[in-house]
């Protein structure tokens, strides 16, 4: 309800001109990415110059109180560490409680008998195991997790970056337990099947070109000539599941039917198909009598990269364990590989070497059971209106990014914090060390946190002041050209954001409008903005500086957003000519 001191959203406040006002509430992203891709400036720089234009932009020009910018860029600065740095710090920190035990050697050699290809393993690390975190977590775990993983398995610190990044693109729609969908049938009042089965008939098509795309970013040419057999039965098998699973089955568990059905499919395929040459992280290409040099990654890049020593005095399995994994597969305490020439290590030391990660998906899965998620909620779930804000939009009604839902104990971050506790009782790790890693990692992402706090708040302000508002309404008052420009405004709020859910809340319901005032099909519109947002969450600086931090490349940022940018572009064309042909004849038969 309105009160005398609200702040009413302007619409076109610089001279009653929407597309002037659209232009300048654009300079703060457009200024974001320049800083970043341009010019090469520190991420945590960029973020705070773009957000002292929005502030600006919000006083002078959409004439927000001040006392009301400063509530919503503290606002944005608290979401930015709860939930989303709280989740970066935690994983973070599991990670780098492995490395400091000898077990993460072990996690690498494991990885690797499975396949010595680091091309196969980008496929079942970042686009497989990171799509069934991000049905779990999302909110950056994947990503930090995934790059991590790779690392292990000896690709570059950069390479396994740019890998997590592009891969954490098809499963984000129906991530978190589908929490993008269900945010869309909140805002739009859309029947959630209707949402899910049209976007589950969208995504599977960016799927199936995703592992396509991780093998040439691993190898180039090379790679999409030799593993596009296992990319595209990968690609293939992801979609079918969740086009499947979102059209006929449970929306909530589309991600995790997708990822274990594709994990399946390439661990069977390894048993009667292997690429002619193998690419492995010793730096040499392998093939049939034939083994040369190759620029690859030493293991001596995940030290490099600040991640830790894997030869810790911590309990770990010792160098018996250390010796055995060298011997060949006849010798004890090894296994035949199936897919590569690394020896498994003992059913033991490969239980123990994993744990970190099996307990990560098995507190997230007992989270999900609804009697103990209703519980948590209960317990560790608060709702309160943000002090200091007072907005109303054009309509009248409230904003409801004003008002905040804090989640203390069913936090993903407080989830990974358990886990990780979890972890360091299981690898008998002691209290004092343990913190003493914990502190490390704070320092190890320090300008990371700064980073992110400035982008969020820039975000919070900008949707607040209603900077994003006037953006969005400029792009759907192009008629009937709406549906090109439908996902391209889902591709900006994920990019803005970082996050799906949060583009879907913002722009879900100016799709609807806009698609009921140009005759399109409001279901087709609302879904195209959840699909296409996917796209630009590898280019959202907090989800850099995720990525940036994980590997621990400080100030890498501005050159993951250069490798990624074309990719994210391309794909969104390809995804806006998808919802120009949905919108007509030629594909209108997908709409449900």
């Amino acid at each position: 309800m309105r009160t005398p001191l609200a702040f009413t959203q302007p619409l076109d406040p610089i001279g009653d001109s929407l597309v002037l006002s659209a232009v300048l509430a654009a300079l703060p992203l457009l200024l974001l990415f320049v800083l970043l891709g341009v010019f090469r400036m520190k991420a945590y720089q960029a973020g705070l110059i773009s957000l002292v234009l929005s502030i600006v932009l919000a006083v002078v020009g959409w004439q927000m109180p001040a006392g009301q910018v400063a509530a919503a860029t503290g606002l944005g600065a608290f979401y930015a560490i709860f939930p989303i740095l709280w989740i970066l710090i935690n994983a973070l920190w599991i990670y780098k409680l492995t490395v400091a035990t000898p077990w993460f050697e072990v996690l690498g050699r494991t990885i690797r008998s499975i396949s010595d290809d680091l091309r196969i393993l980008s496929i079942l690390i970042a686009f497989c195991f990171g799509a069934l975190l991000e049905s779990l977590a999302g909110f950056g775990a994947p990503v930090a997790i995934a790059a991590a993983m790779l690392m292990a398995a000896g690709m570059k610190p950069l390479k396994s970056a740019i890998v997590a990044l592009l891969a954490n693109t098809a499963p984000v729609a129906f991530g978190a337990m589908a929490a993008p969908i269900i945010a869309l049938n909140g805002v739009t009042g859309i029947p959630l099947h209707e949402l899910s089965s049209m976007t589950g008939r969208q995504t599977p098509f960016i799927a199936l070109v995703v592992p396509l795309i991780l093998v040439f970013l691993v190898d180039g040419k090379r790679g999409l000539r030799q593993t596009w057999p296992v990319a595209l039965v990968s690609g293939i098998v992801f979609g079918l599941s969740q086009f499947v699973a979102s059209n006929f089955f449970v929306v909530e568990l589309t991600d995790v039917v997708a990822a274990v059905a594709t994990v399946v499919a390439v661990l069977l395929m390894l048993r009667v198909w292997q690429p002619a040459e193998i690419i492995g992280m010793s730096g040499q290409v392998q093939g049939a009598g034939d083994v040369r040099e190759e620029e690859a990654a030493p293991r001596e890049t995940v030290d490099a990269a600040g991640a830790g020593s894997a030869g810790s005095s911590l309990e770990g399995p010792g160098p018996e364990a250390s010796d055995r994994g060298r011997h060949s597969a006849g010798l004890p305490g090894g296994g035949a590989a199936e897919g590569g020439s690394t020896p498994r290590p003992d059913a033991r030391s490969v239980w123990m070497a994993t744990a970190p990660y099996l307990i990560i998906i098995a507190v997230f899965s007992l989270a999900q059971i609804p009697a103990v998620k209703a519980w948590l909620m209960e317990i560790g779930s608060v709702t309160f209106h943000w002090p200091g804000l007072d907005v109303v939009d054009s309509n009248g009604k409230p904003v409801s990014a004003q008002t905040l839902r804090f989640d203390h104990i069913r936090a993903t971050g407080t989830l990974l914090l358990f886990a990780g506790i979890l972890t360091m009782l299981l690898y008998r790790i002691r209290p004092g060390q343990g913190v003493k890693v914990y502190g490390e990692t704070l320092k190890q992402l320090r300008w990371t946190i700064v980073t992110v706090c400035a982008v969020l708040a820039l975000s919070f302000v900008m949707n607040l002041s209603g900077q994003t508002t006037t953006l969005g309404v400029a792009l759907a008052s192009a008629g009937g050209f709406f549906a090109l420009l439908s996902p391209l405004l889902g591709w900006i709020g994920v990019a803005l954001t970082g996050s799906d859910t949060s583009s879907n809340s913002l722009f879900g319901q100016l799709q609807v409008a806009a698609a009921n005032e140009t005759g399109l099909s409001a279901t087709l519109m609302a879904a195209s903005n959840s699909s296409a947002g996917v796209l630009g969450k590898m280019l959202s600086l907090q989800n850099l500086a995720i990525a940036s931090a994980a590997v621990g490349l400080e100030g890498a940022e501005s050159t993951l957003l250069r490798k990624l940018i074309g990719w994210s572009l391309g794909l969104l064309v390809l995804m806006t000519l998808l919802v120009w042909l949905q919108s007509t004849s030629i594909l209108g038969w997908m709409v449900p």
